[in-house]
């Protein structure tokens, strides 16, 4: 895929740390226009957002898009649930996982891609305390390797 097509407005740092990621999917979104013009400035958020599966279609929750400041009237409601664009099967695929114990739709990131607006969610599965101890160990872990392999680089 040739990365110069995609411009990134938001990425949920937090669910990498917070969950471990199973599988992504990429999605379109159903959006007003005040809400893509607010996302070409950037103003977006997915810190609490959630995904969820209503009466076989995916929605988005709690995703941020701060309103347009140029727009006088007919301006959008920053929180409502914005609607994904998936194929049958593939929500199919996740109505079963979501189904399954301790697994949750999380958006990782929101982007343009060729001028439309996509979102990627994630299949996560939420990690224990000792998990999240145990990442922070081993990318210290790492670090440590890349200083000394760097130090006899030089």
């Amino acid at each position: 895929m040739n990365e110069s097509h995609i411009k990134i407005v938001t990425v949920n740092r937090k669910a990498r740390h917070e969950y471990f990621i199973e599988d992504e999917f990429e999605a379109g979104i159903s959006l007003l226009g005040t809400e893509v013009k607010s996302l070409r400035m950037g103003r977006a958020n997915l810190k609490d957002a959630y995904g969820r599966i209503h009466q076989g279609e995916v929605y988005v929750y709690q995703m941020h898009i701060g309103q347009y400041p140029f727009a006088h009237h007919g301006n959008h409601d920053p929180l409502r649930p914005r609607k994904l664009l998936l194929h049958k099967y593939e929500i199919k695929r996740l109505y079963g996982k979501v189904n399954e114990k301790g697994y949750a739709l999380v958006p990782l990131k929101v982007y343009f891609k060729r001028g439309k607006v996509k979102i990627t969610l994630a299949l996560a599965r939420g990690k224990r305390k000792h998990d999240k101890r145990e990442a922070i160990r081993q990318k210290d872990q790492k670090r440590e390797l890349d200083r000394i392999k760097k130090g006899k680089e030089e």
